[in-house]
């Protein structure tokens, strides 16, 4: 039946629109069990849905969140997607999603619909050092959690921001290809004007450093130059950087990728010059998308713990949508590189002598920080 009202439940149930009101909102603590049986037999006969629109112009709010990604068309975040989408079902959210290309003005195009249409909390994923194109939203009452971005001075105060050690990440990549006795690196990004990017340049430059090598002598990609921030072409441009690269005179054995989709590429690369990843080049990846365990070679990535960080992404927003004004947390969570088959020891000939204890007394990294 279509068009069923809550007046026309009520009654049909012999209740009050508010008693229905009350069991569609789970307040049923102090109702009759017989009571609450009969609404509920009376909401499936007539397959009533409620008018959310209503519901929003009663309340003010109604239970969506928005989710605001670079683009989906890095598997990672359609990974992200996946995840907090679960966790909000299951506490009675739901999810939109929207596709930025980190563009700004994107950004705050998207955060003012969202706000418009009654959604009251955004996840925004773009990890650009400022965010004071949506500190005006936030001043409007959108509360918002940032992830895959550390905290940044000059945040708005309510801010949470939620992210993997990225710093971390990259030194953990960087030293296992050391470790392996690789001395000729590369770090294949494009542009690092992102938060995330930046951090994981500069774990990639401190690994080297804690193991007695000049990171000027570590090639970073020249598309890291530019002010392309595209996911949707990270496999391509890995792809170009590791032709580029290998046809110097002087070709790294390894390399470290921004990201899979980059590293994936990288090896599409290699394949073109003439090279085997896991054979006669390396290469490391970060994320741990599902396609890292899948692509040939399994690719040694730094995986990314996506499930609890979509948990503590949304108990972070849940608090501030439910809450009088929370203050800002800044949490960093632990990586993990996973060594699949994408990574070898380095050709013969290729290394240049270093402590190998030196890499080891790398001091450990602390871990999760609040």
């Amino acid at each position: 039946m279509s068009g069923v009202t809550i007046h026309q439940v009520a009654e049909a149930a012999g209740v009050s629109a508010s008693t229905v009101s009350n069991v569609l909102n789970g307040r049923t603590d102090r109702m009759q069990a017989a009571t609450l049986a009969r609404v509920e037999r009376v909401i499936e006969q007539l397959s009533y849905r409620p008018n959310r629109a209503a519901r929003m112009l009663r309340t003010g709010r109604i239970k969506v969140i928005g989710l605001i990604v670079p683009s989906v068309a890095n598997p990672f975040w359609g990974a992200l997607a996946r995840e907090l989408e679960a966790i909000a079902l299951a506490e009675g959210y739901h999810v939109l999603l929207c596709n930025s290309e980190r563009d700004p003005a994107r950004e705050l195009k998207y955060g003012e619909e969202l706000l418009a249409d009654g959604v009251s909390g955004v996840v925004l994923c773009s990890s650009l050092p400022s965010l004071d194109h949506v500190a005006p939203l936030l001043g409007r009452g959108l509360k918002m959690v940032a992830f895959d971005r550390t905290a940044q001075a000059g945040d708005p105060p309510s801010l949470a921001s939620i992210s993997v050690d990225n710093a971390m990440g990259a030194e953990l990549a960087t030293r296992h290809l050391l470790e392996l006795g690789h001395r000729r690196l590369a770090f294949v990004s494009g542009s690092v004007n992102s938060v995330n990017r930046r951090e994981r340049l500069r774990g990639f430059r401190a690994a080297l450093e804690s193991a007695g090598l000049d990171p000027a002598d570590a090639i970073v990609w020249p598309g890291a130059d530019t002010a392309e921030f595209s996911d949707k072409n990270a496999a391509e441009l890995g792809r170009n950087a590791a032709r580029e690269l290998l046809g110097r005179p002087r070709p790294p054995t390894a390399f470290v990728a921004i990201n899979d989709m980059c590293a994936i590429g990288i090896c599409r690369g290699a394949k073109d010059a003439g090279r085997s990843a896991g054979q006669d080049v390396s290469v490391v990846g970060f994320d741990d998308i599902l396609l890292a365990d899948l692509f040939e070679p399994p690719l040694t990535t730094v995986r990314q713990p996506l499930p609890e960080m979509a948990a503590e992404t949304f108990q972070q927003l849940r608090a501030r949508i439910d809450s009088a004004p929370v203050a800002g947390r800044s949490l960093l969570i632990r990586p993990r590189l996973v060594v699949r088959q994408s990574t070898a020891p380095a050709p013969t000939g290729a290394t240049v002598p270093v402590s190998r204890a030196r890499i080891a007394e790398q001091a450990a990294p602390t871990g999760a920080r609040g």
